[in-house]
């Protein structure tokens, strides 16, 4: 296996896989598996990163990490993606953040990195945060483990078909395209395969034709070109074809 800080996007395979009756019951399983990342990253470095995504069941999945056993004083909660909307936007992934998780627990302000994207310079946001994740999470940075979504359309982050951001590999985070009138700041494949654990959280029958794709390991689609080998994918009946 490729070491943490290496360039693995060609590592192969399929993604590891468990199909859960519902959401529900995909965002407690989530939950619980990162309560348990947290914890083994505390226990052997002293400190853990994590970045996440927006969408439903992830921010279920949020609420329910509120109440497991988390040593929050040692985590770091950086995101994955953000759409380019004033503070408290409901657009806004980090508004979900903040009232689904960091409304509820006891972490430091200074271990909250929202994206900053309210800046009128975002490329310059954009530098500063990959700074930001270097000084928490080494050089290159790794994050303990990064949660994803899965679109329609196969896209993952702010990675949507087409967009010149899918090119990115010499920056960890980037301003990507306007998508539905808005633009975005997301984390770039580099950042994301470098991760210790990718977890993706895939719910709904709209999703069955795109997580097809993505298990098949179809590079097509951006969703099909993060890493494997270092996967888990959480998916409900409906998105995983009642299997």
């Amino acid at each position: 296996m490729a070491r943490p800080g290496s360039d693995a996007r060609a590592a192969g395979g399929v993604v590891r896989t468990e199909v859960l009756p519902d959401p529900g019951a995909v965002a407690t399983r989530a939950a619980e598996r990162i309560a348990r990342v947290a914890r083994k990253a505390v226990t052997e470095r002293g400190r853990c990163a994590l970045a996440f995504s927006g969408g439903t069941t992830p921010w279920a999945a949020l609420r329910a990490l509120a109440g497991e056993d988390v040593p929050w004083d040692r985590v770091h909660l950086f995101q994955v993606d953000e759409r380019v909307a004033p503070p408290g936007d409901p657009e806004r992934n980090f508004s979900h953040l903040k009232e689904a998780l960091i409304d509820r627990i006891a972490i430091p302000s200074a271990n909250v990195h929202p994206m900053p994207v309210d800046e009128e310079d975002l490329d310059e946001g954009g530098r500063r945060y990959e700074a930001n994740l270097r000084h928490i999470a080494g050089t290159p940075p790794v994050l303990d483990l990064v949660q994803l979504g899965l679109g329609e359309d196969g896209h993952t982050a702010s990675l949507f078909p087409g967009d010149p951001v899918l090119q990115v590999v010499e920056s960890d985070v980037a301003v990507a395209g306007l998508h539905k009138g808005r633009g975005r700041m997301t984390l770039t494949f580099p950042a994301i395969d470098r991760a210790r654990c990718i977890l993706w959280l895939v719910t709904g029958s709209g999703k069955r034709a795109a997580l097809e794709r993505l298990r098949a390991g179809d590079r097509s689609i951006p969703a099909g070109r993060v890493r494997s080998d270092r996967a888990v994918l959480l998916a409900d009946a409906a998105a995983a074809g009642g299997r």
